[in-house]
């Protein structure tokens, strides 16, 4: 959409409203509305500023002025505003007309152009599984005196016995018992068909959605993959219209790895490819799972380098939570077909050489997608380019139930960092891969772990409700 559209739009659809929005390190989206009266020409070369001070790992407030560029390519209606609205993503910029190297969605848009520059490919395509839980009721406190949180779904396991419900007692979800359920076991078809119905007229060609494995509201809706940023762009739109739609019903949705102990959590497995031009890359008929020596080697990038990228694909304290083993949650880094206890897994079922692809399933929903899938990118091209071979390096292929090993064969398995502490660790460890590039900077990578660090250090300082069972009688 050009600019000339855009500003069609605006008259056509009587917008009064235009919305830019830009994400913080964290993922969070954040944006300024501009009566649509003041919306020209000039707004798209001029931009909007905003202080950059007030963002949590942007700037200083004595260098706190920035400036929002929008990408008309971005532009859609949002759906629940009483005004009507029009959304525009935007990168971020300093006041001198540089691009900020801080910001997400640049960094995006510069391992975009990396790859074009390395002659291996013309785009990168990702497709995220983004998994969420919607609940009933969300209560939390964390405070000197008190710390507790409480979820509840009328769905949930733990429900079978309340009496005010009526008479939909016996059909409530089993723990582990989530997967692709009918009703009256399934609440959530209406609600999740909604979510679909808004993400299509925004733009999302939705291929399906269902109920998933967790007790208490777990549901997953896939949508259509595309090139990276625009991907990214993507995601940050599916968790608006997830989030704003179960506050029109009256619940809550979260993308939060681990919200409940004792089930699955939700994960984001990322399916990925690179084509130059129409010709896929991945493919290679009659090989294992079909797949090209190129793929093998972005393989072996994400797996080499996985320690790292889990910094940037599962960046919370909670993320690790859910990386234990038991839960479908992929620790063990290797690579198999169609085996889900692998961290990388390659779909065989009806792929066609355009539909090759591998699958990380390690990544969940709290990961900056900008971030995310840039690293990912960057980690599979240095495999590429340094012909890092997954076989020789004892990732795989695995084709067995990797929970089911003995003790002695899982010990030769590599697993993923066991805190956030460690993946940071990591990622100082082993950066090249993202900085010699030029699409991460020394001065990103440093700033984005002392944010973390401040998180995780947060956490581990808190009293955990949990110790008073194990300690107060000591």
């Amino acid at each position: 959409m050009s600019v000339q559209q855009v500003l069609q739009t605006i008259k056509e659809k009587n917008i009064e409203w235009v919305d830019f929005r830009f994400v913080d390190l964290s993922g969070r989206g954040h944006h300024i509305s501009l009566p649509a009266a003041e919306v020209d020409e000039e707004t798209f070369v001029n931009g909007v500023a905003f202080d950059g001070s007030s963002i949590p790992g942007f700037r200083g407030i004595e260098e706190s002025d920035m400036v929002m560029m929008p990408d008309t390519e971005s532009a859609y209606i949002d759906p629940f505003t009483a005004h009507p609205t029009l959304i525009i993503m935007c990168n971020i910029y300093t006041p001198d007309g540089e691009r900020y190297e801080r910001d997400p969605r640049s960094i995006a848009q510069k391992a975009e152009e990396y790859l074009q520059k390395t002659g291996i490919g013309t785009a990168a395509f990702f497709a995220p599984e983004s998994e969420f839980f919607i609940f009933d009721d969300v209560r939390y406190e964390s405070s000197m005196n008190t710390s507790f949180y409480t979820v509840d779904s009328e769905e949930a396991s733990w429900n079978t016995a309340r009496k005010e419900e009526g008479g939909n007692l016996g059909f409530k979800v089993r723990t582990k018992g989530g997967y692709v359920p009918v009703a009256p076991v399934d609440t959530q078809q209406d609600i999740r068909s909604e979510m679909c119905r808004l993400l299509m007229e925004a733009g999302l060609r939705i291929e399906r959605h269902h109920h998933e494995v967790a007790t208490a509201g777990q549901g997953e809706i896939n949508f259509r993959f595309d090139t990276l940023t625009k991907t990214a762009d993507n995601l940050m739109k599916y968790k608006y219209i997830v989030h704003n739609t179960a506050r029109q019903y009256g619940k809550v949705a979260t993308f939060m790895p681990k919200p409940l102990v004792g089930d699955n959590g939700s994960g984001m497995h990322v399916h990925q490819s690179i084509f130059n031009g129409d010709t896929p890359l991945f493919w290679e008929k009659g090989a294992y799972a079909n797949l090209s020596e190129i793929a093998l080697n972005y393989i072996g990038g994400i797996l080499y380098h996985a320690p790292a990228l889990i910094a940037l694909t599962n960046p919370s304290t909670n993320s690790f939570k859910r990386l234990v083993p038991g839960y479908e949650a992929p620790v063990n880094l290797v690579f198999s077909k169609g085996n889900r206890s692998a961290a990388v897994r390659i779909p065989v079922a009806a792929v066609t050489p355009k539909g090759c692809r591998i699958e990380f399933r390690t990544p969940d929903s709290t990961a900056n997608p900008y971030l995310a899938f840039a690293a990912m990118l960057l980690a599979g091209l240095d495999g590429i380019q340094k012909k890092i071979d997954p076989r020789a390096l004892g990732y795989g292929p695995l084709d067995r139930n990797i929970y089911e090993l003995s003790d002695a064969e899982k010990r030769e398995i590599r697993s993923v960092p066991g805190s956030l502490d460690e993946a940071l660790d990591a990622l100082l460890a082993d950066s090249e891969f993202l900085t010699e590039s030029g699409v991460f900077t020394k001065d990103f990578i440093d700033n984005y772990v002392e944010l973390k660090r401040g998180e995780a250090k947060a956490v581990s300082m808190r009293v955990h409700p949990h110790e008073y069972s194990l300690y107060f009688d000591c």
